[in-house]
């Protein structure tokens, strides 16, 4: 069973639009993931705009991968590098901790920085 930063049970991010790696609504993570979709984040329009500038244009569908295309309030599972850069920069979008899996601490981002960025987790 997966466990979340807060070391409890992975709570579902969203299924709608449905979001993870696996597609799942869970922000889990596997030998696949070579991005480490595990950041549960509700995504905005400052952050949205960020990951376009950088390369990664999550605003546009792309029906081959499953991905909608999101919109400001939306909720993701984001890869670890880029909340990270996205936090460096001053813009990472706010987190729920009981959706977020603990591997993100792995990878570079303290459950601190987390903390600051978290909001009230409600059910998917």
């Amino acid at each position: 069973m997966a466990k979340n930063v807060l070391g409890g049970e992975l709570q579902c991010c969203c299924t709608s639009p449905k979001t993870g790696f696996y597609r799942d609504g869970f922000c889990n993570t596997g030998p696949q993931d070579t991005g480490r979709h595990v950041v549960c984040a509700q995504v905005t329009a400052e952050f949205l705009n960020f990951s376009k500038s950088r390369g990664n244009d999550l605003m546009s569908p792309a029906p081959m991968f499953s991905f909608p295309g999101l919109k400001p309030g939306d909720r993701w599972c984001l890869c670890a590098s880029r909340w990270k850069e996205a936090y460096d920069a001053g813009c990472a979008p706010p987190v729920f901790l009981e959706a977020t899996h603990e591997n993100v601490l792995k990878f570079g981002i303290a459950l601190e920085d987390l903390k600051k960025h978290a909001i009230p987790y409600v059910g998917s």
